[in-house]
């Protein structure tokens, strides 16, 4: 039987009136396309369920056909309230802006990553998908990031991006905030840290090798 693996996506389509955002295309397009081309059995899940939004600015004439041809795949995703920790090995959450308002409060999403967390599942997540870590609490009341090492999209990034004012918080200050021990690159540089078996990436560009790491993982498993 093939390892299953949850991807979870933002449902969450503006960060203000005249600014679209969503996913990052890449961030979910490499991620599901190393995962089925390793012979993993992926579903596709958002908060609502439903069609999920890319994001504009991840989707250049110059991307890769096989990170368009992924598209299809968020038009219709599973809602997580529906779903259960038991029938995954691993959870990835792939970012974009979006994630950074729907994912730190979504109660369903802390369960499932505590489920998965604590029966030594895979919890993998790249850029701004660590935001759905934020919130997560441990059965014994403790946050699961502090004392970790971690990483994610950086305020410098962020600052890099000009987007840094029209968020509800800064990723990397809100983690170091809870008590991670949070480990960066330069910006834009390929970047992944493991502690056990939570796997973080910096930015789009970690996203291979944070899926690399995951499968790796599983296949020791």
């Amino acid at each position: 039987m093939p390892k299953k693996i949850l991807m979870v996506v933002t449902n969450h389509e503006k960060i203000a009136e005249n600014k679209p955002t969503g996913i990052w295309l890449s961030e979910f397009g490499e991620a599901f396309n190393e995962f089925k081309n390793h012979g993993y059995d992926v579903t596709v899940a958002s908060p609502k369920g439903g069609k999920a939004p890319v994001d504009p600015g991840s989707v250049s004439e110059n991307e890769p056909q096989e990170i368009l041809d992924t598209k299809p795949h968020l038009e219709d995703t599973v809602a997580i309230n529906q779903l259960s920790a038991d029938s995954f090995d691993a959870i990835f959450l792939p970012g974009g802006h979006g994630t950074m308002f729907d994912f730190p409060d979504d109660q369903k999403l802390q369960e499932l990553i505590r489920e998965m967390y604590e029966s030594d599942k895979l919890v993998a997540a790249v850029c701004h998908g660590p935001a759905g870590l934020v919130g997560v609490r441990l059965t014994s009341g403790e946050l699961l990031v502090k004392g970790k090492q971690i990483n994610s999209f950086t305020d410098a990034e962020e600052a890099d991006t000009a987007l840094d004012q029209y968020m509800p918080f800064l990723l990397e200050s809100k983690l170091r905030e809870l008590g991670a021990h949070f480990i960066k690159k330069g910006n834009w540089a390929k970047h992944v840290e493991v502690d056990g078996n939570l796997i973080t990436g910096q930015n789009p560009q970690s996203t291979l090798v944070v899926s690399k790491e995951l499968m790796n993982q599983l296949n020791e498993s």
